[in-house]
């Protein structure tokens, strides 16, 4: 039987990995991480989705000593969500320091528990708004160091890595659920359903590649095919 763990927020990008992964895996496991996050409400949505989608099982794992650790506008409320800017220079505000690593360490850890051969992660190198925890080069060299120190090969997967959020869209509704993913998943940096705030750069990275795929959903559907080895 295979099995693979999802890493998940109940944000576009792994919503989108659970949609897919429950078609190429016998058995899908979800891990949501509560870290004391500003937008909590994306615990619940993960949660329904979860469940909704007929994942096998949905764990929620407190790391909320991440909170007390990582400074971010997404764990400390004085800190506000910095709205859209084309000109920001640097890391944004609402990079939190080791997410990831904490993250991809604890769902191994958890896919060795189940036996799982696959962690799936939704991180994108195409748009990853500078953050360097979502990068190829980290990913394959973490997945070198978890599977080393478990003594067990566990496969880190990132179907989203060379995907922009036009061809996310599209490999949303390659799998006939771009409506779900549109209306029931929270990307929102401000923790609003659906479309979000419109504000934040999260929402405005959402919003372009919306309109990017349905402007050009021939074109954008092919090259996601191309990319993702799809037909």
């Amino acid at each position: 039987m295979k099995r693979a763990v999802v890493v998940f927020s109940g944000g576009q990008d792994s919503t989108t990995c659970l949609i897919q992964a429950l078609q190429q895996y016998d058995e899908v496991h979800c891990v949501t991480f509560d870290y004391g996050q500003r937008h909590r409400e994306e615990i619940d949505v993960a949660a329904g989705l979860a469940h909704q989608l007929g994942a096998r099982a949905h764990k929620v794992l407190d790391v909320t000593l991440l909170n007390e650790l990582a400074v971010s506008s997404l764990t400390r409320d004085n800190i506000p969500v910095p709205a859209y800017d084309p000109q920001a220079s640097g890391l944004p505000s609402t990079f939190v320091p080791g997410r990831n690593i904490l993250f991809l360490t604890l769902a191994s850890i958890y896919a060795y528990q189940v036996e799982a051969e696959a962690v799936i992660t939704g991180v994108c190198e195409t748009d990853f708004s500078g953050y360097p925890d979502c990068r190829d080069e980290f990913v394959k060299a973490l997945n070198h160091a978890v599977s080393l120190g478990m003594a067990r090969d566990v496969r880190f997967e990132t179907p989203l890595m060379w995907l922009n959020k036009a061809e996310t869209w599209a490999l949303a509704d390659y799998w006939q659920q771009l409506p779900l993913v549109r209306k029931e998943t929270l990307t929102c940096y401000n923790g609003i359903k659906g479309d979000g705030c419109g504000e934040c750069a999260a929402c405005h990275l959402r919003a372009r590649g919306l309109a990017e795929y349905h402007a050009k959903a021939a074109e954008v559907m092919a090259a996601m095919k191309c990319k993702s080895g799809l037909r």
